[in-house]
Order: structure tokens, then C-alpha cells, then sequence
């Protein structure tokens, strides 16, 4: 009705002014630029290696996740036919205020120092790691909540995501660096307890899974290549510079070609069109990329890479043909992009592998890299195993802020 369009427009317009003048408000008070070379407040026991100092931080990197952030999860969820391109219009509203919500929630956990928060290229690649998770939760309720309600899902969203990545990678001491648990799994399976929460069974029963049939796969093919050029860059863009960083590029990329085939493999067999869509190979592009955010970094090796970005491939048209439907009637979960397909499992297995390499991990075979991906357990105070059994308690914990924050916002 028009009364009702126009007071919903009335209220984004509201909401949109207060969010802004607050943001501004709050960087006035508190945001500086951060002096070049400044270290940053961290302890020699806490795994600050993805915080690295400005000094050593390349603008090419910043750049590369910062377009990733916004073409390749912005355009992800544009091939659905019955949103579009209005999709992408709410992905650039989340985005626009999440890495301002970012920069202030993340500035209070890692970067504040003598009352200032001091911002710095690397605060915005942070930023932009918790836009992706926020962006990843919003696909699974794409479609069934209004533009208010996704800045409201922003808002707690950018606080609870970075409550779990300051307990992981600070308390705990993860590694976690291309965020398999921080950015994947918390932001899936947070989008997906909103979407229970939401649940309406006289309104969703109409809705089946995304309609995919009458909307060119324009989006998708932009989706797609936008994570080939930019995923490996954002996967080590937290990493120890010129040493862990080359290993995160070249596992994440052989991750991504395995991934890839392995939809040639599957969807084929599994689908009864006669033609592989796109997205269809985006989704398993996206499902490559997920397995190598923890394990980027560490010693996968080229084949070891290879076989993980190839199960990680599988995940999404077996989850798609007989999980989303057990979601969908059973747990009563529309998950309207398939967040829990392409990035939950996937980062599931992600965080598993971590933890298996991190326990086989030896000075011998790291040599001097060993220092730059595990810094608790170089110096000697945690063992190899001490180490691993942290990042297999992280999946746990994250799981748990994921469902009980997905609750609350929902």
C-alpha cells in the first residue's frame, strides 16, 4: 500500500541519518590516523601476526581485498530472480555502513591506544574481513528482510563477529588468518540462525529455494571471476609478509582449480538440467576458497591443497541436493542463498584441516616460517599438539556465538 511504502521509506531514511551521525560523532571523538611504523598493542603471547605494522603493509594488497570484499561477495548473491539487481543495492548498503561500524568496534579491541583509536590500512583490511563475514550472513535472509532490518543485522553482526575473532585470535591464540572460522562458518551459520528466528511458516512455505531460472548469469560470471583474480590475495592478506604470504596464495589458487573441477565432477550427475550453470561453479569456487582460510598459510602442500579444494568442491551440490531440503522442512531454515553449503561445511572443513596440519607441524619442515605461522609455538611455549587442540576448541566456540548471536538478532 502506498501509506506503508512511504513510512518504510521514511524509517531507512531515518535510520541511515541517526547510523551516520553517530559514526561521524564517534570518529570525531575517537578516530586517528595511525602513525606509520607504530607498533600495534599486542602481546608477545597473543597471536597478532595477521596485525601487521603499517610500514610493511603494500596498498596492492588493501586494494585487492577491499574489491573482493565488494564485487565478489556483493555480486554473489545478485543471481537471485526475484531480487537482482535490487541485491546488489543491499549489499552495497551493508556494505557502506559495516566497515564504518568496523573500524569503530575493531578499533576498540586491537587498535586503541592512549584514548584514540589509530586507523590504518590494516584496520581496513579487518574492516573489510568482517563486511565479508556480515555479507555472508545476509545471503541466507536475503529476499525476506527489509533494508532497516539489514542495517539492524549489520549492527550486531560486525560487534558479534568481532567478540568471536577477538576470543579466538587474540584469547586463544588461533591461527586463523584467511578466516575459515571467523569469516565462513561464524557468518553462516549467524545468517542462518536469523533465518530460523524469522521463520514464518504461513509466508515461507510459498518460498522455495532461490529462483535461479529467469535471471541471467551476468552477475554470476562477474561473481566468479572477481574471486579467481582477488580470493588469493584476501586469503594472505593477513599473513607474515614475503614468507607465509606466497604459501596462502598458491594453496588458495590450486584450492580453487580443484574446486572447480570437481563441480564438472558432480553437479552433472546430481542436476537434472542438461547444462552446468554458473553459479553452480561459483558456489564450488566460493566452497575452494573457504577450505584454505585457516590452512592457507601452512604447509598443505600443491597435491594437499589440490585434494582439500576438490572435497570442498563436492560439498556444495551434495548440500544442495540433500541437505538444503532437510533445512528447509525439518528445521524449518530457508536459506535462501545456500550460505550453509558454500561457506559453513566448507569452513567446517577448513578449521578441521587447520587443526590436522597444525598438530603435524614440525621445525624441520617449516624451517624459519615456522616462527611467522605459529608465534606460540616457536618461542616454546606451546607444543604442536597445545596448539592444535586450541584450534579444534575454536570451532566450537564459534558455533556457539554464531547461534546464540543469530538468536538474538533474529
Amino acid at each position: 500500500m502506498p501509506e506503508h511504502a512511504a513510512a518504510s521509506r521514511f524509517r531507512l531514511s531515518g535510520l541511515c541519518f541517526l547510523l551516520q551521525i553517530l559514526t561521524i560523532l564517534l570518529f570525531a571523538v575517537f578516530v586517528r590516523y595511525s602513525p606509520e611504523g607504530s607498533p600495534w598493542r599486542c602481546s608477545q603471547w597473543l597471536n597478532c601476526s595477521w596485525r601487521n605494522q603499517e610500514a610493511g603493509f603494500q596498498h596492492p594488497r588493501f586494494r585487492d581485498v577491499h574489491l573482493q570484499a565488494l564485487l565478489g561477495f556483493g555480486l554473489l548473491v545478485a543471481f537471485l530472480g526475484r531480487s537482482g539487481p535490487g541485491s546488489v543495492t543491499i549489499s552495497i548498503l551493508v556494505v557502506a555502513f559495516a566497515i564504518q561500524w568496523a573500524v569503530l568496534i575493531q578499533g576498540f579491541f586491537y587498535f586503541f591506544l592512549n584514548g584514540k583509536i589509530h586507523m590504518g590500512a590494516q584496520s581496513m583490511v579487518s574492516a573489510d574481513f568482517c563486511t565479508a563475514a556480515v555479507l555472508i550472513s545476509t545471503g541466507a535472509v536475503l529476499g525476506r528482510v527489509n533494508p532497516v532490518q539489514m542495517l539492524l543485522l549489520t549492527l550486531l553482526g560486525v560487534t558479534l563477529f568481532t567478540l568471536n575473532e577477538y576470543i579466538l585470535l587474540d584469547l586463544m591464540g588461533v591461527n586463523d588468518s584467511g578466516g575459515s572460522l571467523t569469516v565462513h562458518t561464524f557468518g553462516a551459520y549467524f545468517g542462518l540462525m536469523v533465518s530460523r528466528i524469522l521463520h514464518q511458516p504461513h509466508t515461507d512455505n510459498g518460498k522455495e529455494q532461490q529462483d535461479t531460472g529467469r535471471q541471467p548469469d551476468v552477475f554470476a560470471v562477474v561473481g566468479t571471476i572477481c574471486l579467481w583474480i582477488f580470493w588469493p590475495s584476501f586469503t594472505s592478506a593477513t599473513t607474515a609478509p614475503d614468507n607465509a604470504e606466497p604459501w596462502a596464495m598458491l594453496n588458495t589458487y590450486f584450492s580453487l582449480a580443484a574446486s572447480t573441477l570437481a563441480t564438472f565432477v558432480l553437479s552433472p550427475v546430481l542436476s537434472e538440467e542438461n547444462t552446468l550453470r554458473v553459479v553452480q561453479i561459483q558456489d564450488a569456487t566460493l566452497a575452494g576458497t573457504a577450505v584454505m582460510g585457516m590452512a592457507g598459510e601452512m604447509l598443505v602442500t600443491p597435491f594437499g591443497a589440490l585434494i582439500a579444494g576438490f572435497l570442498a568442491g563436492l560439498i556444495p551440490p551434495l548440500g544442495f541436493r540433500f541437505l538444503t531440503p532437510v533445512l528447509r522442512s525439518r528445521l524449518k531454515i530457508q536459506d535462501m542463498c545456500g550460505v550453509h553449503n558454500v561457506h559453513g561445511l566448507p569452513g567446517i572443513l577448513g578449521a578441521l584441516l587447520g587443526t590436522l596440519l597444525t598438530a603435524l607441524a614440525t621445525a624441520d619442515a617449516y624451517g624459519g616460517r615456522q616462527e611467522l605461522v605459529f608465534p606460540l609455538v616457536a618461542p616454546g611455549g606451546r607444543t604442536a599438539t597445545d596448539q592444535a587442540l586450541c584450534q579444534l576448541y575454536a570451532l566450537p566456540v564459534t558455533l556457539l556465538l554464531a547461534t546464540l548471536g543469530g538468536c538474538l538478532t533474529g
